[in-house]
């Protein structure tokens, strides 16, 4: 019933005029992929317990083994139709802006942010997202001070929302000469682009905006004009700043639209926090909020300290190979 209402609304020939057409559109795309993976489980079963029947009658060892493979694919198609059926919040759909912050410690803390922003862009690419780096401030000796950027891709924000968090990082310093271990903290933060649907109310009064000289790569024209654009929302303290474009109005409307994301993420967790459905996140992240720990020495193990879930492949996972974590992360 909520599909055919949809698919009538979307034939509204005047429907490109409203502000929620492009998520009416996606709204309708994602039941619809519902639908197909349902019926696709419901041929798979019945396909399988035929097959089951065959190789019980014929007792035919080639049956069984085909029984097998096709009992896998059902699992591994089923399992990934479970978890996009746990991303039922209102934002899961969206894309999300992902903020990654150095800790303490200087080259150490900035070098292992910049390995967190290589392997969620690795995660990104090789699920067909879309990558946009929106502001960077790079170390004096290496790494990455901080940086934001924007990935585009369906439920996005569903897969990544529970990243957010300290990460914390155990290894040999490739910067220390008496090469001691060292333990390094980035935090991390994910917040989901809010839909043309949503309004977000924000007074001109309440937002400081000043202009600065882009620090990243970009060209000599950004870097030698005040095109960065820096907003603070003055009532809830949240800065957000952008430096992808060399237009100062382009970068400030990237800006603005973050901004209000922020905001509503804000919100969000401020009514969640209220009905104790979970706790706030995005209050000022401490040392003790850790999340995840990743060891390179003296062993090699990464493991969640919420699900308990470890890995030892820490190679494949910082190279973007971290849906056993998320999928984990989303039975929380």
């Amino acid at each position: 019933m909520e599909l055919k209402n949809l698919k009538t609304q979307s034939e509204n020939p005047n429907i490109w005029k409203e502000a929620n057409a492009k998520s009416l559109f996606q709204k309708i795309k994602n039941i619809e992929k519902k639908i197909r993976d349902f019926e696709t489980i419901e041929n798979s079963l019945e396909y399988i317990q035929e097959l089951l029947s065959i190789s019980i009658s014929e007792n035919n060892e080639e049956y069984f083994d085909q029984l097998l493979s096709e009992s896998n694919k059902l699992l591994v198609i089923s399992n990934k139709s479970r978890l996009e059926n746990l991303m039922s919040e209102s934002a899961d759909p969206n894309n999300i802006f992902l903020e990654i912050h150095a800790g303490a410690g200087g080259t150490e803390s900035q070098d292992w942010a910049e390995m967190l922003l290589r392997m969620y862009i690795r995660w990104a690419e090789k699920n067909a997202a879309r990558i946009l780096q929106l502001q960077e401030t790079r170390g004096e000796e290496a790494g990455i001070k901080s940086t934001t950027i924007k990935i585009e891709k369906n439920y996005a924000y569903g897969w990544l929302k529970r990243e957010s968090g300290i990460h914390r990082l155990v290894r040999i310093s490739p910067f220390d000469s008496s090469k001691r271990r060292h333990t390094s903290f980035a935090s991390v933060w994910v917040y989901p682009e809010i839909d043309d649907k949503i309004e977000v109310d924000i007074n001109e009064s309440d937002l400081r905006i000043d202009t600065y000289r882009a620090s990243g790569a970009g060209g000599q024209h950004v870097n030698t004009t005040d095109s960065a654009v820096r907003i603070k929302h003055l009532p809830t303290d949240i800065v957000v700043q952008c430096q992808n474009d060399r237009s100062q109005h382009k970068n400030k409307a990237y800006a603005m639209n973050m901004l209000k994301s922020r905001i509503y993420e804000y919100e969000l967790q401020k009514r969640k926090e209220k009905e104790n459905v979970i706790n706030d996140q995005k209050q000022q992240i401490g040392w003790g909020s850790q999340i995840r720990s990743y060891v390179l020495h003296p062993y090699k193990l990464i493991k969640d300290l919420r699900t308990n879930h470890e890995a030892s492949n820490v190679n494949d996972v910082l190279d973007g190979e971290i849906d056993s974590f998320l999928e984990k992360s989303l039975s929380l």
